[in-house]
């Protein structure tokens, strides 16, 4: 298993939780102290991102390279609710009601078509921590190295959240994902379209990234 930025040991989380920021350095500051405190707000800004790629995905999915859009406050403890599962299969779950029935089957034909004509698997989480199913979802959906599984969760700012699998990561650049969170999760963008606009939208940027040839410049731009 791997991640985008090393997971936190249980030290760093109690030193997360105590942070106070660096007092302003004044005019009498040397350039020692300066280096020393900008390094460490290097290492806790790298900390806390480390710690929203474990809770944007509900602290549940330790599958493959995680990618968040946005930094969240804390690592929280994984969820685990299968009775939030649907009762029959589905690529799409919307357990916070972000989506209609309409948009939903829509969003199901989409993924249909796109395991058809690439072999990657979408899967699409919505929810609003901690009202998720969680671990639940990994064996539900049978996630394995060719499923990028897509967590649209507005509780903590950006709305964009991916799990991607190791196949998937050797053809996709790192970068995509990144670029995608940004310009179609952010919170002015989902506030003014809906978290039901964002999710559509980064479908669609997703499944135009996965039809293109795999090569030097595949995925550069997010449509």
């Amino acid at each position: 298993m791997a991640f985008l930025l090393p997971p936190c040991s249980s030290s760093t989380s109690q030193t997360i939780s105590r942070l106070a920021f660096t007092p302003p350095i004044t005019a009498s500051s040397n350039v020692s102290s300066s280096t020393q405190n900008t390094t460490k707000y290097a290492n806790w800004v790298s900390n806390f991102r480390s710690k929203s790629l474990s809770l944007a995905l509900s602290g549940a999915l330790t599958l493959g390279l995680s990618f968040s859009g946005v930094g969240l406050a804390h690592a929280l403890v994984g969820v685990n609710k299968p009775e939030l599962l649907p009762k029959e299969f589905s690529p799409v779950i919307d357990v916070a009601g972000f989506l209609s029935d309409g948009q939903e089957k829509r969003l199901t034909q989409e993924i249909a078509n796109i395991e058809k004509d690439t072999g990657y698997k979408l899967r699409v989480l919505a929810q609003n921590y901690p009202d998720t199913p969680g671990l639940a979802i990994k064996d539900f959906w049978q996630v394995d190295d060719r499923t990028i599984v897509f967590v649209a969760d507005p509780t903590f700012g950006n709305i964009l959240n991916f799990n991607v699998g190791a196949l998937v990561d050797l053809d996709v650049p790192r970068s995509f994902w990144s670029r995608l969170a940004g310009k179609y999760g952010n919170m002015f963008y989902w506030k003014e379209k809906g978290e039901d606009g964002s999710i559509e939208a980064a479908v669609t940027a997703i499944s135009s990234c996965l039809r293109e040839p795999v090569g030097s410049d595949n995925c550069s731009e997010v449509k």
